[in-house]
């Protein structure tokens, strides 16, 4: 059992008190975690652009407030330091990835082999505290300091629910695959970034004929919407007879969206959507 287990842990985080502001390390205090939840300490974590998307905070739809002040930081490994009751699968001294959306292994989302978008850890980016009652495991002199996407890695420990954790070995050389890489035929891939960049991998790797993105990268064929007149899905179904056998989303923006639905060919063609929209902006 650690010599942590039970007791409130003092650390520095970097914390974001506002919108837009520079993140302060502060000493803030971390609770032990409660049914179904695993502290854990965190080794390695890295920048990703939605860390900056929400500190950012620019787009907030009708009806919003910016979660503040709040511990970003979502692509990271780490060492399970104690865990809270119910938790059977992990145990101190365990490396582990956290995982924005986790699987619960219980609902019907988890059950099924077409998803994994758990109905209880899928992402979340209001939210700001732990599922188990709804309040925040990290606080600066009693004072709240909110989660984000249930992971909060801009920390040396954080709190997680035991099912947005997976457990991995070596642990040095794969914090960014706790998102950026989280995922044959002809395909076009939406969006060029980390996710984008894995899923067009993917694809080589399998064998794909025709992979359209960016050649640098390993892609067969590179288009530039802004290279042409029309809609790129247009230009993508005349170059592939048709259009593409698989298109894969990564940005979570809607009208690259309708273009990946548009581009794949009528009949079988399927259209994969990787990137997580705002439920706001579909309205």
């Amino acid at each position: 059992m650690s010599t942590t287990t039970g007791q409130v842990i003092r650390c520095k985080a970097a914390v974001a008190w506002e919108a837009g502001k520079p993140l302060v390390i502060e000493e803030v205090e971390v609770a032990p975690p409660q049914k179904m939840e695993v502290r854990i300490k965190i080794l390695f974590t890295s920048l990703c652009h939605t860390d900056v998307y929400f500190w950012e905070a620019k787009l907030i739809f009708q009806g919003q407030n910016p979660v503040f002040p709040r511990i970003l930081g979502h692509e990271a490994g780490g060492v399970v330091d104690s865990v809270g009751e119910g938790v059977t699968d992990l145990e101190p001294g365990d490396q582990v990835l956290p995982v924005f959306t986790g699987e619960c292994k219980e609902c019907a989302h988890c059950k099924s082999e077409e998803s994994n978008m758990c109905d209880l850890l899928r992402i979340n980016t209001d939210r700001g505290v732990m599922i188990h009652d709804q309040k925040s495991r990290f606080s600066i002199n009693r004072k709240p300091i909110f989660h984000f996407v249930g992971t909060s890695t801009f920390s040396e420990y954080t709190v997680v629910h035991v099912g947005c954790l997976a457990k991995i070995n070596p642990l040095d050389k794969v914090c960014v695959l706790s998102c950026g890489i989280s995922t044959g035929s002809s395909v076009a891939v939406f969006g060029l970034g980390a996710v984008g960049l894995a899923a067009a991998e993917g694809a080589r790797i399998v064998g794909a004929s025709r992979i359209i993105g960016a050649k640098k990268f390993g892609i067969t064929e590179f288009v530039n919407p802004k290279d042409y007149k029309k809609p790129v899905q247009k230009v993508i179904a005349e170059m592939t007879n048709g259009g593409v056998d698989r298109s894969v989303e990564c940005t979570g923006h809607i009208d690259s969206m309708i273009s990946a639905f548009e581009c794949v060919h009528d009949g079988w063609g399927v259209a994969v959507l990787v990137g997580v929209p705002h439920k706001d902006a579909c309205s």
